[in-house]
């Protein structure tokens, strides 16, 4: 008669141990994911913001008259913005220009703003959003370019 084996369970205890390994590997794996995916929602909203910006320079520089007279400037709101699809004024151009710009900050990033500014030829464009959801941790995120006109 064979002698009684001292291992019983074993098996058991390292399935257990390696159930356990693989567990705390797939939290950690679904962690990385969720940071990846806050990084991407924050870098697409900071590169929409670019092209609104960019898209308002290049309305600055297309009536340069204009935005040298300062009539293009203009603060950023005290309360967050919403899309908003209102009819924009025709006509001056540079009212029509704004008015676009901010609805499109307002439809395309959360609590999209914008602000323009100017100290001679130079000019500032300013465009604030809430990046709550990124991956930065702090609610409102900006980006300002300067430029000559």
């Amino acid at each position: 008669m064979p002698p009684p084996r001292q291992d019983r369970g074993f098996v058991l205890l390292e399935a257990l141990i390696a159930a356990f390994v693989l567990a705390l590997g797939l939290m950690g794996l679904a962690a990385l994911q969720i940071t990846g995916a806050k990084g991407q929602y924050s870098a697409e909203k900071h590169s929409q913001a670019g092209l609104l910006a960019e898209d308002m320079l290049e309305r600055l520089r297309a009536n340069r008259t204009a935005a040298r007279a300062g009539r293009y400037d203009t603060g950023l709101d005290a309360r967050p913005r919403r899309c908003e699809r209102t009819a924009c004024p025709a006509t001056p151009s540079e009212s029509r220009d704004l008015c676009q710009w901010k609805q499109r900050l307002g439809c395309s990033l959360p609590a999209g703003d914008g602000a323009i500014g100017r100290s001679g030829t130079l000019v500032t464009v300013t465009v604030r959003w809430d990046d709550s959801r990124g991956s930065s941790g702090n609610a409102h995120r900006q980006l300002v370019y300067a430029t000559g006109l």
